[in-house]
């Protein structure tokens, strides 16, 4: 398949440091590529995590149905869930391939500090819940499981790999929440593949961030995703838009 990718790296301009926007095309089997849906919960601790996750949990499933056509192994995750999927056939096909014993780490990944401040949690909405309560269940029912093709995960990240590296694929498409947080941190999220030797994209127009815009740097919500997109671009990996799957 082909992937329009966009990322930044600093140049100079006219004498002046800057980031730069590179676009670029690459070519990808879709037979060596996962689409990873991550943590697209029934329910959110956040009121506007909920607001905001309905319409983007109706794309991802128009988005994950079209891979899946097109050969893609899509994956969900939503993490603290595996209970309710205990003996599906989703979760016994990514049980059956055993677990590396040996889990590399090849590529140093370097922590840079992120451009929001979430640490009051992220939320921008008058909440019942105390950030960070565990309120979900299950993956959204707006997102289609195939249980025929799809594997379902947990936060499992060496469970993940050694499926991934025993079937031969490389290439691991993020689409889902939060991209501040379990999109970047995840045991089987963005930093930790790339250490891993795997090529990850993150598909920005499929994401959301948990930022509370009376929080540094003082933007709307919006902004705030758009800060952490360019940040991901900059220092883990390229994004693509989800009109490409």
């Amino acid at each position: 398949m082909d992937y329009h990718i966009r990322r930044q790296k600093i140049a100079m301009k006219d004498g002046l440091c800057c980031w730069e926007t590179i676009e670029e095309e690459i070519q990808y089997p879709a037979s060596e590529t996962a689409l990873v849906i991550v943590d697209m919960w029934d329910k959110h601790w956040c009121t506007g995590a909920n607001i905001r996750g309905a319409p983007i949990a109706e794309k991802i499933n128009a988005a994950a149905n079209r891979a899946r056509d097109k050969g893609i192994l899509v994956v969900h995750a939503p993490s603290d869930t595996m209970d309710f999927y205990e003996g599906t056939e989703a979760r016994k096909r990514i049980l059956s391939v055993p677990r590396l014993n040996t889990i590399p780490e090849p590529v140093p990944v370097a922590e840079q500090p992120l451009p929001i401040d979430d640490t009051d949690g992220g939320s921008d909405t008058a909440d019942q819940y105390a950030p960070n309560t565990k309120v979900w269940t299950r993956q959204t029912d707006k997102i289609k499981i195939d249980q025929g093709h799809d594997i379902i995960c947990g936060d499992e990240g060496d469970l993940l790999f050694s499926y991934l590296y025993a079937k031969g694929i490389k290439l691991i498409i993020y689409m889902g929440v939060h991209t501040n947080m379990c999109i970047l941190n995840r045991s089987f999220a963005i930093k930790k593949m790339l250490k891993r030797g795997m090529l990850p994209l993150l598909v920005r127009d499929l994401t959301d961030a948990m930022y509370n815009p009376a929080m540094l740097p003082y933007v709307s919500h919006d902004e705030g995703t758009v800060l952490v997109i360019n940040y991901i671009e900059k220092f883990y990996c390229p994004t693509i838009d989800s009109s490409q799957l």
